[in-house]
Formats: C-alpha cells, structure tokens, sequence
C-alpha cells in the first residue's frame, strides 16, 4: 500500500544543479570547489557534503577549511556516530564525506539545511560484476547503461537527496554539482528518482534560498 508522502517537497526543498560548470573529471575541479565555498558560505554552514571517494571528502575539506569561517568535519576524523552528533548539534557547522553518509544520516532541523553532492554516483567502470550485467543486457537487446549503470546512479542519487527532508519542518537546498544532471540525455531519468524538489539551474536563486536559510538558522 502507498500512503504518499508526509513531506511537501516542491514547498520545502529545492534541487539546484550547477549546470555551468565542466564535466567533473578526477577529484574536485577548481570550478566545483569554488561552487562549493559560495554554496556554504551563503547558508551559513549546516551543510552535508557528500563526495564520490574518500579522497574527494578529504582534498575538498582541506582546501576549503582556510576558506571558511566555520567547522568543517570530515568523515574518518573521528567516529562516524561522533561527527554526526556534532553535526546535528551545531548548526553552522559542515561534515564531508563519503558513501557511508548518503544513507546513514538522519538530522531533521536546520543543521541540515544543504546537501550538495559532487558529481553522479556512478558505478566503477572497472566494477567486474556491473560490467558483467551490463554486458548480458546488451547481449539480451536491452541499453546496459540505462538498465544497469544509470539505475545503479538514480538509486544512489535519491538516497542521498533524502538526507535533507526529514521531518515535515526542514526546508533546504540539495545542491548537485555536475552539470550532467542537466545537460546529458539521461538527466531526466535521473531527476524522475529524485524527490519532487522545485528544481532550477539558476545559480543566483539558489544561493538567495541558501542566505535566507541561513539567517533562519542563526
């Protein structure tokens, strides 16, 4: 049985892809970084940051700490279940990281009130058993990359999405920053697992929504 959903996500939540930026290559590009920096500094922190590698957490929160006026926690600092307390009790502070967060975060409030995630969560393309249920798709006649990979991502992607929205009071920006999510053919399947956040590519709006979350929190 689907009941629905208590949230009223067009209302409470936005999802802003930052379209203008290049194709994410390896690690976090100059472009992605100083994305990132304007997105935190206009909410004012509460921000969780979710990378595609270890690595990825890390380089962005060393760059970035020098940069803000404000905590910034990385996943493998401390305990998973210390750095999410602090997280959820301090409300301007940030916490980077990687997997593990984009489905064991539950932080309702306004410590929460910007998910931004690096890029498509992607599988490996050396992943032997995605290649290998890729392949028998093709094999079968059907497209391996929509049935395997993009569904593989759209999972993912909604999972960490989620984060924001946790009680019928949290209002947010998710903040993705690869531009594929909105220039790529397979963007609008993506989107469709998303929640049904209003959506805009407009940079300037999103960081207006981000100030005005901001100065609620403080």
């Amino acid at each position: 049985m689907d009941v629905g959903s208590p949230f009223d996500y067009p209302k409470q939540g936005i999802l802003y892809v930052a379209g203008h930026l290049p194709k994410p290559g390896r690690g976090v590009s100059p472009e992605a970084l100083a994305e990132l920096e304007a997105l935190i500094k206009a909410s004012g922190g509460g921000a969780l940051c979710l990378f595609s590698s270890r690595r990825a957490a890390e380089e962005a929160a060393d760059a970035l700490r020098p940069k803000l006026d404000m905590t910034v926690l990385c996943q493998g600092e401390s305990t998973m279940t210390a750095l999410v307390k602090q997280f959820a009790d301090e409300p301007d502070t940030c916490l980077f990281g990687t997997m593990s967060l984009w489905q064991g975060v539950d932080v309702p409030g306004g410590s929460c009130r910007l998910v931004v995630i690096d890029r498509i969560p992607f599988p490996r393309p050396d992943d032997p058993l995605m290649t290998a249920r890729s392949r028998a798709v093709a094999q079968a006649g059907g497209n391996g990359f929509m049935s395997v990979s993009a569904t593989h991502a759209a999972i993912r992607l909604a999972q960490g999405a989620g984060r924001l929205i946790r009680s019928t009071g949290d209002k947010g920006v998710v903040a993705v920053l690869d531009s594929r999510l909105a220039t790529e053919r397979y963007a609008g399947f993506l989107r469709g697992a998303l929640p049904p956040f209003w959506a805009t590519t407009d940079r300037g709006k999103a960081l207006a929504a981000l100030t005005r979350l901001g100065a609620d929190a403080s």
